[in-house]
């Protein structure tokens, strides 16, 4: 039995009409499904409205109190319920969830040597057998990036995050293509030219990539990560535009990643 796990961006939540395009998409999507969506631009809109001052560090929130109440109400509310809304709309019953829901995705407070992340989570388990059988009923899955520690403490974790350990744990119970859909149309031999897109890779070649400096450095941790989720037992994992997911799927388009 398959599965399709797919992340989305801020490219897409960003954006009304291309959110609106890409829900038709994935509503038509057949089979079994799980949407994770990261946060866009929003929460750092409502924080600076609200006064509160936000901090990245190499692209990551530093999460304090005032600002993991924003994220929450920002990613588990306004932007999870407005997608759930919109698939229901379509006819994909959905249903919203974070990672306290069901105790869904438990998660521990990131510890770092240098840098305090504030209330960020890395996750430690994924409650698989209940995401089974909401599958099994026929639920579409929307994730969004919060989770818990099961201590009662709501965390901020990264959606790629959430997505590759979704995809790792239905990989027992399911054949899992994951999906991390973003800006180009998949790797891209030259950044520069969205028609140098590598079909297949798997882990020989992606050496070869690595030593001739052919791919550029920030799709190294994304690349990384990917292979990282074959191993752990996803099927394959794909990598490309979100208005494209259709063809994602059947291989069409995008970037696979595969284990040979």
């Amino acid at each position: 039995m398959q599965v399709s796990i797919i992340k989305i961006g801020g490219n897409i939540i960003d954006d009304e009409s291309r959110l609106a395009a890409f829900l038709d998409t994935f509503a038509a999507v057949p089979g079994k499904k799980v949407l994770v969506h990261g946060g866009g631009k929003l929460a750092t809109k409502v924080a600076e409205g609200l006064g509160v001052q936000q901090q990245m560090v190499d692209g990551r929130r530093i999460t304090d109190a005032e600002t993991l109440k924003i994220v929450t109400m920002v990613y588990s509310g306004t932007i999870n319920k407005n997608i759930v809304a919109g698939l229901q709309a379509r006819g994909c019953d959905a249903i919203g969830l974070t990672g306290a829901d069901g105790n869904a995705i438990l998660s521990h407070k990131r510890t770092h040597p240098t840098i305090d992340y504030g209330y960020v989570g890395d996750v430690d388990m994924v409650n698989s057998s209940l995401l089974t059988s909401l599958l099994l009923l026929d639920k579409t899955l929307v994730f969004a990036p919060i989770t818990h520690d099961g201590k009662g403490q709501l965390l901020n974790t990264n959606a790629d995050t959430i997505a590759q350990e979704l995809a790792r744990g239905l990989s027992s119970g399911f054949e899992v293509s994951l999906v991390y859909s973003f800006e180009k149309s998949g790797v891209l031999l030259n950044a520069e030219d969205e028609s140098s897109v590598i079909s297949r890779i798997h882990p020989a070649y992606y050496e070869e990539l690595k030593a001739s400096g052919a791919i550029f450095a920030g799709m190294i941790p994304k690349l990384d990560n990917a292979f990282a989720a074959l191993r752990s037992g996803v099927a394959r994992v794909i990598i490309g535009k979100a208005e494209e997911l259709p063809s994602l799927l059947t291989g069409v388009s995008g970037t696979t990643i595969t284990h040979a």
